[in-house]
């Protein structure tokens, strides 16, 4: 597992919410409603130089929307499936927005199926606390998926 460091400025997620109270296999449910509508914000998502879209992300946060990790050992908490858009675009009727802090990431590839739990394991062996909620990250490029992890809020 390569683990990676970047900082990203604080940006704004457009999405389907929901949480971990809607039971089994909701973020599923979240990312097929999200894509299956995803015309109606498509002309939101915040594009690179090329036109291909900045980011698509499965944001979480705690149930009282203050962007800390999830609650109760991560299995209580929010998810929010949506597209990287610009901080002052506003969510259309039925989406909902969510402001992302900036911070510093360390971030891994999903290429094993425990990668959250050894990403935890590596953060206590090196004593760093979460700053934030981890998110879920598609690259739109490559189609890879990520997990980043805040390490320090800027």
């Amino acid at each position: 597992m390569e683990i990676m460091q970047c900082e990203k400025q604080a940006f704004a997620v457009i999405g389907k919410e929901g949480s971990t109270d809607d039971g089994a296999g909701f973020i599923e449910r979240l990312w097929n409603e999200a894509n299956g509508h995803f015309t109606e914000v498509e002309a939101l998502a915040k594009k690179d130089s090329t036109g291909c879209l900045a980011g698509i992300w499965g944001a979480m946060s705690d149930m009282a929307r203050s962007n800390q990790p999830w609650e109760e050992n991560f299995t209580k908490g929010l998810y929010l499936a949506g597209v990287e858009c610009e901080l002052e675009q506003e969510a259309p009727e039925g989406w909902t927005k969510w402001v992302i802090p900036a911070y510093k990431y360390l971030y891994v590839k999903c290429s094993e199926n425990d990668v959250f739990q050894q990403m935890l394991d590596y953060l206590y062996q090196h004593n760093i606390l979460l700053a934030g909620a981890v998110h879920d990250f598609v690259c739109p490029k490559t189609g890879e998926n990520y997990m980043f992890f805040p390490v320090n809020r800027l």
